[in-house]
């Protein structure tokens, strides 16, 4: 049977939102491998669209809909980091980070966070969360505390951090790269790095609370037992150097997208490639070549440090989530969205200030909760459009851009609602498991949900004060508050340090 056209009824679209709050509802109750749901999904979409009158989603739109961009880059970083391994650039890494903490569990996790929060800022979060997740399991290990302690936080501090600039998070890469935005690189810098950065704080301080016997008050005690240094030392100190200056050129690759329009797979499987021969010259170097393929070092990356199950998840998420954009679901939802801003503005007779903040919550608070639920890069493609048309309606001029970051902080920042809300939970989970801690749907959204609503409340009173205070003043004012801020946590710290 040859391709079709997406039938875009009622029907159809509720069909697949059955489909999608079933899968929801299965991840929930955690009876199965979270695999196999999304497997299961698809085979059901696609035995309604090719043997009944409901045409959801056909093989052929399937692929398109698969994001190769991330499929990849996925598997590029999950390699690099696999010959990073072979280094014991990790466990040095961790005796490093330990003896900066003195073994303190709590001072460790903060670390752990604001690394991983300023890297995302530079990086995608995806990457950036493989990266930090070794030194996060090592340095849980050693601790003997609760991994999760560390992964939930870790990964909330990556989607918060990326939330910052336009290549941190792939929603702000879409609306930066759109011309009807008009919006540069270091105004996402401006407008939301601010922001973030009291989001970083505010994480920080939930996290000990919502984990203390780990890293919370209790737990604020240094050992120094646990910070001496494990002996771990660098090995093919060749290959690293090989690989550094290469993940170098990845990074630069990921940071000049604005300029070079490169999907950022294209720079890390590039580069993956140059460090995998790499990997492979300096193997050969050291082993003797046997029949035995398997024995090979580039196999032994492609087969144990590659995370194919989560792979396997993202490919299936991309198809059903195609089918809710094919089928015009995430569009009826977006349009339900311009109806109730219009709706309400006409109603109660609001100011062309005040349309534009309630214009700019729903976007943020509906952008958050769908975020949570589906994958935000295609609700963020389809929204793109609806927002322009939106402020051409409300000819709201320059105050008009907060709708855009209504748009970046809704997406952004309710991808940590749930497990599946935004790619780098789910790479942290599949690697957590892989490692034997397993982290179930329920446990990532109790933690996850607080963050996500405290997060999104926070970006509330942030849009109110950029349209009625100024963006000029908040953001100047804040930037003030933060220096001083990090200056009393300095002095304090070098304050105790001598006691």
């Amino acid at each position: 049977m040859q391709g079709f056209d997406s039938t875009r009824d009622i029907a159809s679209q509720g069909i697949v939102a059955v489909v999608l709050v079933a899968m929801f509802a299965l991840l929930a109750l955690d009876r199965v491998h979270r695999v196999l749901i999304p497997i299961g999904a698809v085979a059901v979409i696609w035995l309604i669209s090719y043997f009944s009158p409901f045409k959801l989603i056909s093989f052929e739109t399937a692929k398109n809909a698969v994001d190769l961009n991330v499929i990849l880059l996925l598997f590029a970083m999950m390699a690099l980091v696999g010959v990073l391994k072979t280094t014991n650039v990790f466990p040095w890494a961790v005796d490093r980070l330990l003896e900066r903490s003195r073994g303190n569990p709590s001072r460790a996790a903060r670390l752990i966070l604001w690394f991983t929060g300023v890297l995302s800022a530079i990086l995608d979060n995806v990457t950036t969360v493989i990266f930090a997740y070794p030194m996060a399991s090592e340095m849980a290990r050693r601790l003997k505390i609760n991994g999760s302690a560390f992964f939930l936080p870790m990964v909330m501090a990556a989607n918060i951090g990326g939330t910052a600039t336009l290549i941190g998070d792939p929603p702000n890469v879409l609306i930066g790269a759109d011309p009807r935005t008009g919006l540069s690189f270091m105004d996402f810098i401006y407008n939301l790095a601010v922001p973030c950065t009291f989001m970083m704080i505010v994480l920080v301080w939930y996290s000990r609370r919502y984990y203390p016997t780990d890293i919370g008050a209790p737990a604020d005690a240094d050992h120094e037992g646990a910070a001496t240094p494990s002996g771990a030392r660098l090995e093919n100190v060749p290959l690293l150097r090989a690989t550094c200056c290469i993940t170098v050129l990845i990074f630069l690759g990921f940071m000049t997208h604005t300029f070079t329009h490169m999907p950022v797979a294209v720079p890390a499987v590039i580069g993956i490639a140059a460090i995998l021969f790499a990997q492979d010259y300096y193997y050969l170097k050291e082993h003797k070549p046997t029949h035995e393929e398997r024995q090979h070092g580039v196999l032994t990356i492609l087969e144990k440090d590659i995370e194919w199950p989560t792979l396997a998840f993202f490919l299936f998420l991309f198809i059903l989530v195609g089918a809710a954009v094919a089928t015009g679901l995430i569009a009826s939802l977006a349009d339900a969205l311009a109806w109730i801003i219009q709706g309400l503005s006409s109603r109660f007779g609001l100011s062309p200030t005040a349309t534009l903040l309630v214009a700019a919550l729903l976007i943020l608070w509906i952008s958050g909760f769908l975020s949570a639920v589906i994958d935000n890069i295609p609700y963020t493609a389809v929204t793109i459009p609806l927002v322009a048309s939106l402020l051409g309606q409300l000819n709201a001029g320059p105050d008009g851009q907060v709708l855009w970051w209504a748009l970046s902080l809704g997406a952004c920042l309710g991808g940590n609602g749930t497990l599946i809300g935004a790619s780098a939970n789910v790479t942290v989970t599949g690697l957590a498991e892989k490692d034997g801690k397993r982290i179930s749907f329920n446990e990532f959204t109790a933690f996850g949900s607080r963050v996500a609503i405290i997060t999104l409340a926070m970006s509330s009173l942030y849009l109110a004060l950029w349209l009625y205070v100024g963006s000029a003043l908040v953001n100047v004012a804040g930037a003030a508050v933060l220096l001083a801020v990090f200056a009393a946590q300095r002095f304090l710290n070098r304050s105790a340090s001598k006691e």
